[in-house]
């Protein structure tokens, strides 16, 4: 009986890595984004 509780704990909680690693990717990804719309304007900006 144990092992299958262990087994369905250890489940939940890599659900809840990996919804949790998905979202700090997600954010990553948009600053990045917002810098390299930063840079860009800078770019422009300099340029002008």
């Amino acid at each position: 009986m144990s092992k299958k509780k262990d087994n369905a704990r250890r489940a939940a909680y890599e659900a809840k890595q990996e919804k949790e690693g998905k979202k700090v990717v997600k954010w990553i990804i948009g600053v990045l984004i917002v810098l390299a719309l930063i840079f860009a304007v800078y770019t422009c900006v300099l340029m002008g």
